[in-house]
């Protein structure tokens, strides 16, 4: 959770502009509420919740409760983000996106990507890059 408050609202589209604590306090059953920049196609914002969290694991799953795809005519839609260790220094995201869409909002299905947690991770691996030069500084 305080990687968040380093990473929003870069700008971009497909980032996300602000991220807010709605309930919970980081653990399984925390609502985050993600607000998108104007002129995000699809959606301006939705709430999701985490499901699973193993930290042994590296892992977090989270449904979309309320807003975003469920507006768009998806009855499910799931991230799962396993961070994999490959050395000290370097990993790995591996993501899910599962979901489950009406038949007559099959088109929307393409909003369904990654784009989000990948700007997420770009934005987080950016951060982490610059924390760590400024503590081999000193």
């Amino acid at each position: 959770m305080q990687i968040l408050e380093h990473v929003e609202g870069d700008g971009g589209i497909g980032t996300i502009q602000k991220f807010e604590l709605t309930e919970g306090d980081g653990g399984i059953g925390t609502i985050l509420k993600l607000t998108f920049p104007p002129g995000t196609p699809g959606f301006t914002d939705y709430k999701e919740k985490f499901t699973k969290l193993d930290n042994e694991k590296r892992l977090k799953e989270a449904e979309v409760t309320e807003g975003g795809y469920l507006e768009l005519g998806f009855t499910f839609h799931r991230t799962r983000v396993e961070v994999i260790e490959m050395d000290s220094d370097t990993c790995i995201l591996r993501t899910t996106i599962e979901y489950d869409v009406k038949e007559e909002a099959a088109a929307n299905s393409s909003y369904a990507t990654i784009d989000a947690v990948a700007k997420l991770a770009e934005l987080a691996k950016n951060h982490l890059i610059k924390n760590k030069a400024s503590k081999d500084t000193h």
